[in-house]
């Protein structure tokens, strides 16, 4: 019989205790995940756009990523969050359900937790920036605070990965009936903010690169006030790829 000193029985007993409490207690998305070793790793970075709720409405990820393995793209979806939804498998493969994205959020509370999303994943190589400043907007925070917010988003990114490449949303809008001036004043001022916040924060080694997501995008393309439908989700989706081609490793 093998007899533990006292010093070991206390560390079984304790990674005993922490198998059963996380096996009952604790949530996936609780969970540290192995940090990927893939070219082109993407973090899709934001809130319930990102993050989506099927079957009531779509994040733009699954449809991404349809596309990125259409066309042969070696890359991983990375970031501490987990989706917990059921999606089809393709090609034989089933949906990479890694993501950063928190239904609500505000620039702010990203902006609190960023670095310890990353030092969980490990850098990410692509960012994929949503609706940056959208939940700021909705519950009426203040603008220049927002933009302060997206600005020093970018700052860590950068600083966490010097060569990073951050694809930044000119975000689609709202349903038109919940656009009230005050918000439409908002939306409006980011809209024309984002292109000189990409350009002012591009450097030798790290683009930061606009998306544009307004251009053709209506109510049709929503499955509620704020989230994308499957049309949305593939239309925010084919944006993102086109601009994605032009800074993905081969």
């Amino acid at each position: 019989m093998i007899k533990l000193t006292s010093q070991k029985a206390n560390l079984y007993s304790f990674f005993i205790f922490l198998f059963f409490f996380c096996s009952t207690s604790c949530d996936e998305n609780d969970l540290v995940k192995p940090k990927s070793t893939s070219i082109n790793k993407i973090m899709p970075l934001g809130a319930s756009r990102v993050q989506g709720n099927r079957p009531e409405y779509e994040s733009f990820r699954y449809e991404l990523w349809k596309d990125l393995i259409d066309n042969d793209w070696t890359f991983d979806f990375i970031g501490t969050q987990t989706d917990e939804a059921t999606y089809p498998i393709y090609n034989n493969l089933s949906f990479d359900l890694d993501h950063e994205g928190r239904g609500g959020w505000t620039s702010g509370q990203i902006l609190d937790e960023l670095i310890n999303w990353l030092e969980q994943t490990g850098a990410p190589d692509i960012v994929l920036f949503s609706s940056p400043g959208g939940n700021d907007a909705l519950q009426n925070l203040p603008y220049n605070q927002a933009i302060s917010n997206i600005n020093a988003i970018i700052d860590i990114l950068q600083a966490n990965n010097p060569t990073v490449k951050i694809i930044i949303e000119q975000l689609a809008p709202g349903r038109s009936d919940i656009m009230t001036p005050q918000l439409s004043s908002f939306f409006n001022q980011l809209q024309q903010d984002i292109p000189g916040i990409a350009s002012n924060q591009t450097d030798s080694l790290s683009q930061v690169l606009v998306v544009d997501m307004l251009s053709g995008f209506g109510d049709n393309l929503l499955a509620d006030e704020v989230h994308y439908n499957e049309l949305g989700a593939d239309f925010i989706a084919a944006q993102y790829y086109t601009v994605l081609t032009t800074v993905l490793d081969q």
